[in-house]
């Protein structure tokens, strides 16, 4: 039978199975982010440490927007508006408002071959930046070799209001020099200053991009969604529904380690319009993001 334990003192929840193949590790007070994950007795996500929360946005879901917006400065049926530019050294605001607010729990499942769990955030303050109410729901389902992410944003607002979606997990590889990334794209995003999206360019399409020791701070468009990160020790694939998909990955500054973000939108998206969103009051947009293990 599968567990579901919630460490109160430190707003945790530890996912186990019987056979400790399985183990997954939700932050409820940083965005409600995995920040481990263990299938079939594979080490998936491993903690960042001493990498930082505040820089790594480390499993983080991302919502209004994913990635940046140029300044923090869009506009909007016809007015501007301004998010706090969190990221300094850009002068950019990145990563949209939920990746650090705590999720409350609202149910759970345990069995015998999988256990899931229903998280929810509700805004009822208006920030200058985005003013509207939301509710985000994310449920998480384990099973030995799978993990599913569904993320359910409801405009409780009033007025209509924009946005993109992502999800921001690394991964963990026992030899990241020997791994790949296996997708269908032929057009990949030109990012100019400040990593802000310029424009597509077409590449050819390719049947595997060798990680050897490239660093990458790169997005693609993806014609299908699958994505697969091939290892030495297993094959990870990648699923998403919806019709507009694209594909980051990162580099960050820890050995065999690389962040694969699948998003809606890419890099300015309120400004450039690539992969933005419209959502009316009362209404619901969900997307789920999955990962299958295949052992190699």
């Amino acid at each position: 039978m599968y567990t579901i334990q919630h460490l109160k003192d430190l707003n945790i929840l530890e996912i186990k199975n019987p056979d400790a193949s399985v183990y997954g590790k939700l932050y409820l007070d940083l965005g409600a982010s995995l920040q481990e994950l263990t299938l079939n007795r594979h080490n998936i996500i491993q903690d960042l440490s001493p990498l930082d929360y505040a820089t790594t946005y480390a499993s983080s879901i991302l919502f209004p927007f994913a990635n940046r917006i140029k300044d923090g400065i869009y506009e909007f049926k016809g007015k501007t508006f301004q998010f706090e530019k969190n990221h300094t050294d850009e002068a950019n605001a990145l990563h949209g408002l939920v990746f650090n607010k705590t999720f409350a729990i609202v149910s759970q499942h345990t069995s015998a071959d999988n256990a899931s769990v229903t998280l929810q955030y509700i805004e009822n303050s208006i920030s200058k930046g985005f003013p509207y109410t939301y509710k985000v729901t994310l449920n998480y389902k384990f099973t030995k070799a799978s993990l599913s992410l569904k993320m359910s944003v409801e405009n409780t607002d009033v007025k209509p209001f924009p946005f993109t979606v992502g999800w921001h997990p690394y991964f963990s590889s026992a030899n990241l020099f020997d791994s790949e990334l296996v997708m269908d794209s032929k057009a990949k995003i030109v990012l100019g200053e400040r990593n802000i999206t310029t424009g597509t360019t077409p590449i050819k399409s390719n049947s595997g991009i060798k990680i050897k020791d490239q660093f990458f701070d790169d997005c693609w468009v993806l014609n299908t969604d699958k994505v697969v990160f091939k290892t030495p020790n297993y094959n990870l694939q990648f699923n998403a529904t919806g019709n507009t998909n694209f594909i980051q990955a990162y580099t960050p500054p820890k050995a065999n380690t690389i962040a694969i973000e699948p998003t809606t939108g890419v890099s300015d998206s309120f400004n450039n319009n690539i992969g933005l969103q419209v959502l009316k009051p009362n209404d619901t947009y969900s997307i789920t993001w999955s990962l299958k293990l295949d052992n190699n």
